[in-house]
């Protein structure tokens, strides 16, 4: 059953096998120079603002490779469960090839799982290399990444890490499920795809900020956490704050509002909300425009009680986020596999 598992199996597995050699080739000789680039540029910057800039220089220069190798390990497992799982036994019912085997003291069990089992291994295999070496290559620019595209992000998190490996098992053995239960190849492969596109939404939505409860605090304002001072012609005074968290770099902000001194919530994120301070006199008046000036009306506005309040999760959860959320689709890929035993037991004729 293993051969001719192979032997139907080993077009795919020998395309996959290149495509990955070819990837883990340019990662390899790419790499080593982009951590020495990266190495430099930290090591010859002595200023905080210096800093930034190198950052965002070194991330724009490297952006382009670093959005393309995202981009592959995030379909990598949605091609596995569209073209190893859906046909895997589909395409067998479709010939009526099953019952040739089935007949040759070949158990209904024994063929499922050696079909399972084999390919199965080859498509995490697979997955789990690419999201792996992707994750040693980016590194440095996962520290280098402006908001949008840090670490933590949703869609860099999930091309990261062995969290990869968790969605080719599970989109394989949904692949697999979906074509037992359709019987028509390309139906379970559109079916297939539309699931996991599903799950793979709503899990960063709805799943993943919620497996370790996320931390929620309040922070002074500063040059980290504001977006801007506004003064209006009227005269009147209003601040907007951004999702960065204070001295947590690279979080994942779930939420990020400015609240009164009596901690209602008055704007979220990126939206200005009006400050009663006096801008005829004083540290916010029209006259104390320029970088002091900001500086001191700060001051006074974290004085009157003003403060950002942030839902997040840290950097330094990283690692546990990944291991839960792979152990989550591993019983999802449990899930299904029991369930195409018991149906190519019961129900498969």
């Amino acid at each position: 059953m293993i051969w001719l598992t192979w032997r139907q199996l080993r077009g795919a597995a020998t395309m996959t096998a290149a495509l990955l050699v070819l990837l883990a080739a340019i990662l390899l000789l790419t790499g080593s120079q982009l951590a020495a680039d990266h190495a430099s540029g930290v090591g010859s910057c002595v200023r905080g603002e210096d800093c930034e800039l190198f950052y965002d220089r070194f991330f724009q220069d490297y952006e382009i490779p670093f959005l393309a190798s995202t981009l592959v390990v995030l379909i990598l497992p949605a091609l596995v469960g569209l073209f190893w799982g859906a046909p895997l036994i589909t395409r067998e019912l479709e010939a009526g090839t099953y019952q040739l085997v089935w007949n040759q003291s070949i158990t209904r069990t024994r063929w499922l799982a050696v079909k399972l089992g084999f390919t199965g291994l080859v498509a995490m295999a697979a997955a789990g290399v690419s999201g792996l070496a992707v994750t040693w290559w980016s590194g440095p620019l996962d520290q280098s990444a402006p908001e949008g595209f840090a670490l933590m992000d949703p869609l860099v998190f999930s091309a990261r890490g062995i969290a990869p490996l968790g969605y080719a098992a599970f989109a394989f053995a949904l692949g697999v499920t979906v074509g037992m239960f359709v019987r028509r190849t390309l139906a379970a492969m559109a079916l297939t795809l539309l699931v996991f596109a599903t799950v793979q939404i709503a899990v960063p939505l709805l799943v993943r900020p919620y497996l370790i409860p996320p931390v929620t605090a309040t922070f002074e304002l500063g040059r980290q956490n504001v977006d801007g001072l506004n003064m209006g012609r009227d005269g009147s005074f209003s601040l907007a704050i951004e999702s960065a968290i204070p001295g947590h770099t690279g979080s994942w902000t779930l939420s990020s509002d400015l609240v009164d001194p009596s901690g209602r919530v008055i704007a979220p994120s990126g939206e200005p909300a009006p400050i009663p301070v006096s801008t005829t006199s004083g540290p916010c008046s029209q006259s104390g425009a320029g970088p002091q000036g900001g500086e001191a009306c700060m001051v006074e506005v974290n004085r009157l009680g003003y403060r950002q309040q942030a839902t997040y999760q840290p950097l330094e959860r990283f690692w546990p986020l990944q291991w839960i959320e792979t152990g989550l689709y591993a019983l999802l890929t449990l899930g299904l596999t029991g369930l195409s035993f018991w149906w190519v037991r019961r129900r498969l004729s």
